[in-house]
């Protein structure tokens, strides 16, 4: 465990980990930023298509203005690789305490502090703040651990030279494959890329199936699996985690199944099966969130389970803050004694803001 107990950990580096980030910069608490991705802003960098137009929208009937200015996008919109651009270089002028490349695990209570687990080790903090944002990726349900399979690619030509396997059916799938066999065949690299989906049939828009076929024209090397499923994780005798997929079934009427797979070393497997929201990460966390049901909520669909916060965003886990995406389309605001929905639009404004109200709050607590 870091022997340093910090007086926030956050967790995500996107607007509202950034802004929470800046202002406990700024207020002289201790801090720091752990973030899933390669840099800060992954999840907007994963999610916005290239040249897509960040906007630096409010919601109308919003009475504040962007209360950390320094991280407001411009009122001319600009594409978010010009945004991107821009936070990077905020943060390195800001000197802002980051780690990247770390997952978050869980949050457990100890005598004077909260202890997070992460793949990288323990950290101490005496406020937690979540801002990881709605898209969450989606774990592979297999039997055993396969917490190294990557979810997205940020280098494809880590792959030249190895049997790779993608494994989703959708768009982000298909960009993630013609992206590695361009750097295979630009390497000369005859080494395939399975390509793997549950169902039957892929699922891709026109543009990206005409970008997919232009590639394999021109060389690309790709074995398709439909109607695979991933079974398996486990560790082979030389100790490399693996990815056990099955591609054939057959129905014996003995009982005994016989079955066709391949087995990938998981550093090779790429899986783009789609996100989720956040409620799983709340449940582990024993953070509490209320099912709506017809006539309570009006903005949420009856069945979401939202997350039930105070006035200042804490949660009924003590000393843990939830902010941005995660709490997006509304939450369940307590106030005094009464429980009544919260709208919540996904928007940098109201990442930003929900940071500002939060610092001022963890401010006060810490007499800081």
């Amino acid at each position: 465990m870091s022997a340093e107990l910090y007086d926030v950990i956050i967790i995500g580096g996107g607007p509202a980990g950034l802004a929470t980030a800046y202002l406990c910069h700024k207020y002289g608490l201790s801090y720091l930023v752990l973030e899933s991705g390669k840099a800060p802003f992954q999840g907007i960098a994963n999610t916005y298509p290239q040249g897509k137009l960040v906007y630096a929208s409010k919601p109308k009937d919003a009475p504040e203005p962007f209360l950390v200015d320094e991280l407001r996008p411009p009122d001319k919109p600009v594409t978010v690789e010009s945004y991107l651009q821009y936070v990077q270089h905020f943060v390195q002028h800001e000197n802002l305490h980051i780690r990247t490349e770390v997952a978050f695990e869980n949050i457990q209570d100890e005598r004077d502090f909260l202890s997070i687990t992460t793949d990288k080790g323990r950290f101490k903090a005496r406020k937690v703040v979540l801002a990881f944002g709605s898209s969450i990726p989606r774990e592979l349900s297999v039997y055993g651990d396969a917490k190294m399979v990557a979810k997205n690619v940020d280098d494809p030509t880590k792959y030249v030279g190895v049997k790779t396997l993608v494994i989703g059916g959708g768009n982000t799938a298909a960009d993630v494959v013609i992206a590695i066999l361009k750097s295979k065949r630009e390497c000369n690299d005859t080494q395939p890329v399975y390509w793997a989906h549950k169902s039957e049939k892929f699922d891709v828009n026109k543009e990206t199936a005409q970008r997919l076929g232009e590639e394999i024209l021109l060389g690309g090397n790709i074995r398709l699996l439909p109607g695979a499923t991933p079974r398996i994780g486990e560790v082979d005798d030389e100790g490399v985690d693996r990815l056990v997929i099955r591609i054939n079934e057959f129905k014996q009427a003995d009982g005994i199944d016989l079955y066709h797979a391949l087995s990938f070393p998981m550093q090779n497997v790429i899986a783009c099966i789609g996100s989720q929201g956040p409620v799983p990460i709340f449940d582990k966390l024993g953070v509490q969130t209320i099912s709506c049901t017809a006539g309570v909520c009006r903005v949420a669909k009856e069945g979401d389970r939202l997350v039930l916060l105070s006035a200042e965003f804490e949660s009924t886990r003590k000393g843990v803050y939830v902010v941005g995406g995660a709490i997006s389309p509304s939450y369940m605001k307590i106030s005094e004694g009464s429980i009544q929905e919260e709208k919540h639009p996904n928007l940098i404004y109201t990442a930003i803001n929900d940071a500002y109200h939060v610092v001022e709050a963890i401010r006060n607590k810490l007499g800081k």
